[in-house]
């Protein structure tokens, strides 16, 4: 058996690949297209134009699901975990909570272009980054409350890196970005998609498009700590029936009419 056919560590695995995909693919499509410029982009702006906006949307909505598959999963790991334990029971629904949350704001970016609609798909990046980094929080601490009796400290560490890393990119990107559109480098700045070098604007520009992609691999790389965990977890579906058929009468009467229509056939 393979490390991801363990358990239910695929999910994980199936999410960071399949979001990096999304990345990458819509990347080298609008790049080929030369719908933007090949260093470092916004990656909202890598699907804003077709075809890749249709690519980036379609996959970018399969992550949110794979990320709701995913959270549910280790919150439910959680609470098997430590069942008897309130402050981390509550934790682990505010948790989920916030994850939910992230992941309705990464299905509005997906579906809700940057220069379309660009306040919604700016509530979208909050909720999915802003929420997201919550959420990176809480099971940081988490993963705190539950070393060294469920796990070590090492996963502990390796996470809450993952989360700075997530910080650190935020406050980078909401000031290089705070920056460019102060209006000191113009206006319409949203729209857009090709910029040169000599202009000015370009450095602030080019270290917010740098932290946007960093901080998206810092949550990518946070979600690659579940694997481990996940191969010791497996979740099952019982099938509890409340009749012996699907018709709306009561069983003695299907028994009765099953009953005659033998007889008669006798």
């Amino acid at each position: 058996m393979w490390w991801f056919q363990q358990g239910l560590s695929f999910l994980p695995v199936a999410l960071v690949v399949w979001s990096a995909a999304s990345f990458v693919f819509s990347y080298i499509t609008a790049i080929v297209l030369h719908h933007v410029d090949p260093l470092v982009p916004y990656i909202s702006d890598t699907g804003t134009i077709p075809p890749e906006r249709c690519l980036f949307g379609i996959m970018l909505n399969i992550s949110a699901f794979l990320g709701v598959a995913t959270m549910y999963v280790r919150y439910k790991q959680v609470y098997a975990l430590s069942p008897e334990k309130s402050k981390i029971i509550k934790l682990n629904k505010i948790g989920l909570t916030l994850g939910l949350m992230s992941c309705f704001g990464l299905c509005i970016i997906a579906n809700f272009q940057k220069c379309i609609l660009y306040y919604v798909h700016v509530v979208g990046a909050c909720l999915t980054f802003g929420v997201g980094a919550v959420y990176m929080l809480v099971q940081t601490v988490l993963s705190y409350l539950m070393q060294p009796e469920v796990h070590s400290k090492d996963v502990f560490w390796i996470r809450l890196t993952a989360l700075l890393w997530c910080c650190s990119s935020i406050v980078s990107m909401f000031v290089s970005s705070v920056v460019l559109y102060s209006g000191l480098y113009g206006t319409n700045l949203v729209q857009k998609l090709h910029w040169d070098p000599q202009e000015k604007g370009y450095t602030a520009h080019l270290i917010s498009t740098v932290s946007e992609w960093s901080l998206a691999f810092s949550f990518l790389s946070f979600f690659l700590t579940y694997i481990r965990d996940f191969q010791k977890i497996s979740l099952r579906a019982v099938v509890s029936l409340h009749g012996q058929t699907l018709y709306d009468t009561p069983q003695s009467f299907v028994t009765d009419e099953q009953t005659l229509l033998i007889a008669g056939s006798i």
